[in-house]
C-alpha cells in the first residue's frame, strides 16, 4: 500500500499516534504533547500560524480526554480552516501498553492501518485537486538545511537567537528546533518570502 501524501498539517496527541501515521501518509504531524498543549504557547502559536496559510487536520482520540485536546485545538484556529476526522470507539488495549486506558478504548495508535489509510485518503494528493494544489506548492518549496546554514540560522554561535528571529517574522514560536523551523516555514512561507526574509537576494537578483 503506497503512502498517501498529505498536504495539510495534521495535529495529533502523541509521539505513538505521529508514528502510525507515518506508516500509511507523508506530510507534517504535529504532536499536542497530549494536555501539554494548554502549557505550552508555542505550540498553540504554531498551530494558530499554520491555520493562517493551510488548513488543518484534527485527529485525536475519542475518549474524553481526546475530545477535550481535540476542543482546545479546534478553538485555536478559525472553523473553515477545521478538518475534524474522528477514529471510532473501539474496545482494546494497545500493545506496548500494560493496562487499557481509562474508557478501555483504542486510541489513534492501535488504529489498523487501513482505517487510517481510507480516513486520510479523501484528503491526499491523489483524491483531492485542492489538495493536489497545495502538496505541489510545499513539494517545489527548494527552502532547505541548506539555506539555514547560509543564513546562519543553524550551525553558528548565534544561530538559536536568529531561528527566534525569523520565526518572530512569519508568526511562528520562538524557541523552535532547525528541523521545525524548517517544516513549519515550508508550510507557511514561499522560498522568496523566505529570502526576503533574511535579506537575501537570488542569483538571478
Amino acid at each position: 500500500m503506497e503512502k498517501l501524501k498529505i498536504p495539510y498539517p495534521i495535529v495529533v496527541e502523541g509521539k505513538y499516534d505521529r508514528m502510525k501515521l507515518l506508516a500509511v501518509c507523508e506530510g507534517l504531524i504535529i504532536k499536542t504533547d497530549g494536555f501539554g498543549v494548554f502549557k505550552k504557547q508555542e505550540k498553540a502559536a504554531l498551530i494558530r500560524a499554520l491555520a493562517q496559510k493551510s488548513p488543518i487536520i484534527v485527529l485525536t482520540d475519542s475518549d474524553g480526554g481526546g475530545k477535550v485536546i481535540r476542543s482546545h485545538v479546534s478553538a485555536l484556529v478559525p472553523k473553515d480552516r477545521l478538518i475534524q476526522l474522528y477514529i471510532p470507539r473501539i474496545e482494546g488495549k494497545e500493545k506496548r501498553k500494560s493496562e487499557p486506558s481509562k474508557e478501555g478504548t483504542l486510541g489513534v495508535e492501535g488504529m489498523e492501518n487501513g482505517l487510517l489509510y481510507d480516513l486520510l485518503r479523501p484528503f491526499s494528493d491523489t483524491e483531492n485537486t485542492d489538495a493536489a494544489q497545495k502538496l505541489a506548492e510545499i513539494a517545489n518549496n527548494p527552502l532547505s538545511k541548506t539555506d539555514f546554514f547560509i543564513d546562519g540560522i543553524t550551525g553558528g554561535e548565534n544561530s538559536t537567537q536568529k531561528r527566534d528571529e525569523i520565526a518572530k517574522k512569519f508568526n511562528l514560536p520562538t524557541g523552535m528546533t532547525a528541523n521545525a523551523l524548517l517544516e513549519a516555514l515550508k508550510v507557511t512561507a514561499t522560498y522568496d518570502e523566505y529570502l526576503k526574509a533574511v535579506n537575501r537576494k537570488t542569483e538571478s537578483n
